[in-house]
This record gives structure tokens, C-alpha cells and sequence, in this order.
């Protein structure tokens, strides 16, 4: 998956989008957040659970542990390893979700530049992407070694043609039972290995090359070029 996604509706679209009754500790503001064009290191709205609540901070894409010091912040994280290797054992336990509205990819057709692709649902609803992180919880107020990175897995169908990688994205059923505190750890890894929605929820079409420069913003970006394809790799 590449480091790029737009984040442009504001944080009640989401909540409604996930569906928890559960009375909200908004942290993120009540205006559409506008992020078109949102790469690594950008503050993002972060759903997750703060006890009987659920919780929206602004957290910054890419963590690592405070030992990793001599690399970058991952942004991404994948799912066949994230559960058991040393690198995110102590954010494992800390499940998130980040909401977003599509995330963009990088695919060489020839010449001279990548042809930029936005990939979004059929159906045009958020998207719900698996994460976790480091964030402001109970008396853990924000902090500088703050962050989250979005769980990853293999592409399927005709996604695989736009990029090996892709976002654990959720129902919002199970996105619920993933951000539950009462979720064993294992239930959560069968989740996210197991349980992640289809390419055939999903389209995707060419976007203009002016995404590649993070300076540029606004609803310009997501306008398709060309027709669109959808899951099973064929032209609407």
C-alpha cells in the first residue's frame, strides 16, 4: 500500500459509518477535515475505544517503539506478522480504526511517471481500516511518541494489477468487535486475517498527477480520468 489517502469528510460521518452507540469523546473537531491528499506523518482523526467510550483523537500516521530510534516511523503493518513479532508487540493490544474516504496508488504504464489510481468503495461509504497505534487514552494525555500505522495484506483479484498491498479494511460489524476491549487478542488476529473485506467491495480508477506533490489539496484530486474499474477487473 502506498503512503497516501484522503481523509476529507469530518468525524460524524465516520462515527455514523461505524454505527456504535457508545456516546463519543471527540477530539477531532466537528468540521469535514478536507485532507485530500494526506501522506505520512499528517495528523489523522483515530477511532478507538476509551473504556465505555468511543474516542476520536488526532494522531499522527507512522509509530515506532521508543527502543527503534535508528529507523523511520513504519506507516503500515503487516497482518501475517504484526501480531507476533517484537516490533509492535507492545501496540498490538491497542486497536484503532481510521476512517477514510480512499487511499491512492502508484502503477508504472510506461513513460516517463506512474500513473496515480484512487481506489474507494463501490458504494462510496468510508472505509474502515484495521489499525493500531500509540494515543491518548484515560490519564495518557497526547505525547510526542504518539502515532498509529495501518494493518496491510496481500491484494486479491484485479486489485492485485494497481498493487501487491492493500489497507485490513472492516464491515462495520466487525470493525466494532475490533476496536471491543472484551475482543481476546486472538479473536482480533482472526479478524484481521481472515475476515477483511473483498476486492469486489471496491473501485478504482485513474486521478490526476498533481496527487504526487503533497502541497496540493482539494476535491480536484478525486476526480476520476478515465473509466472505472471495479473488483473483478472489469470496465463500468
Amino acid at each position: 500500500m502506498c503512503g497516501r489517502l484522503s481523509q476529507y469528510w469530518g468525524i460524524h460521518d465516520f462515527v455514523a459509518a461505524l454505527s456504535i452507540p457508545n456516546a463519543l469523546l471527540n477530539y477531532a473537531g466537528d468540521q469535514p477535515f478536507e485532507r485530500y491528499n494526506a501522506a505520512p506523518t499528517t495528523q489523522l482523526a483515530l477511532l478507538h475505544r476509551d473504556g465505555e467510550y468511543l474516542r476520536a483523537d488526532m494522531v499522527r500516521w507512522g509509530w515506532r517503539p521508543h527502543w527503534a530510534k535508528d529507523r523511520a516511523a513504519p506507516i503500515n503493518a503487516r497482518v501475517e506478522k504484526v501480531a507476533h513479532g517484537p516490533f509492535f508487540k507492545a501496540t498490538w493490544p491497542h486497536r484503532a480504526i481510521i476512517a477514510i474516504d480512499n487511499w491512492f496508488q502508484w502503477v508504472y504504464k510506461g513513460g516517463p511517471k506512474k500513473q496515480p489510481y484512487l481506489i474507494r468503495h463501490r458504494d462510496q461509504t468510508p472505509i474502515l481500516c484495521a489499525a493500531i497505534g500509540q494515543y491518548p487514552i484515560g490519564e495518557h494525555e497526547p505525547g510526542e511518541h504518539d502515532g498509529f500505522v495501518i494493518i496491510t495484506a496481500d491484494s486479491a483479484g484485479g486489485m492485485v494489477d494497481i498493487h501487491d498491498r492493500r489497507p485490513v479494511t472492516l464491515s462495520p460489524e466487525l470493525a466494532r468487535e475490533w476496536l471491543d476491549p472484551g475482543t481476546p487478542k486472538e479473536r482480533a488476529e482472526q479478524i484481521v486475517l481472515l475476515q477483511g473485506e473483498p476486492t469486489e467491495a471496491f473501485e478504482w480508477f485513474k486521478v490526476d498527477r498533481a496527487i504526487g506533490n503533497v502541497r496540493n489539496q482539494g476535491p480536484e484530486l478525486i476526480e476520476f480520468r478515465s473509466e472505472v474499474m471495479g473488483g473483478t477487473s472489469q470496465k463500468r
